[in-house]
């Protein structure tokens, strides 16, 4: 609810957008409040340079189908932002780990729905990398390393730059980080954002 109203206030102001797609981790579910998940973060560590107007388009048990399916055409038809030209949003991606966990049925599908995924994406897209040792997203994170070669999206690789230990870092469901989780994620997000700014 407080991302909605959020959305609606955001999309009304001029100013650069900041379009966040993803699941619960963009929600910030598992923290202590809605501004300490890693969009909340990362804003904080970017200071002035984080666009101004944050449209957090995630949600909670989402797919990565579902961005390709429902959130990237609902940022398709967002209205331009009004007054002069802010220049291009900023994009950026976490999704995956409803994939991996929601059975044999679904994870076997996840490469071909990062394919769809990575093709979908504007240009200049930041996307982050599943970090788990499984081999559908071994297969997944193939897709995002080639679009990065072909210099289409910058990539957030959460194996080598996401947190090497979760102990301390999990909300009490021991599945959404907590505050520090998210802190952490968002230290993995900005070299990479301040590039693609």
């Amino acid at each position: 609810d407080t991302w909605h109203a959020r959305n609606g206030e955001a999309v009304a102001r001029p100013g650069r957008r900041w379009i966040v797609l993803g699941d619960s981790m963009a929600q910030a579910v598992g923290a202590s409040h809605v501004d300490g998940g890693w969009v909340g973060h990362l804003a904080d560590l970017l200071g002035d340079l984080a666009p101004p107007n944050v449209v957090n388009l995630s949600a909670t048990g989402a797919r990565t189908l579902d961005v390709v399916d429902v959130q990237l055409p609902v940022m398709a038809d967002l209205p331009p932002a009004p007054g002069p030209d802010a220049g291009p949003d900023l994009v950026t991606v976490l999704i995956g780990s409803n994939d991996l966990f929601a059975g044999r049925a679904v994870r076997d599908v996840l490469p071909d729905a990062f394919r769809r995924l990575v093709q979908a994406l504007p240009d200049g897209a930041v996307v982050a990398t599943l970090p788990q040792p499984a081999a559908a997203a071994e297969r997944a994170n193939r897709h995002v390393e080639a679009a990065v070669r072909r210099g289409r999206l910058w990539m957030v690789d959460m194996r080598t730059a996401g947190p090497q230990s979760w102990s301390g870092r999990l909300a009490p469901d021991f599945f959404h980080p907590n505050d520090a989780g998210y802190a952490a994620i968002a230290e993995a997000f900005e070299p990479v954002v301040r590039q693609a700014l």
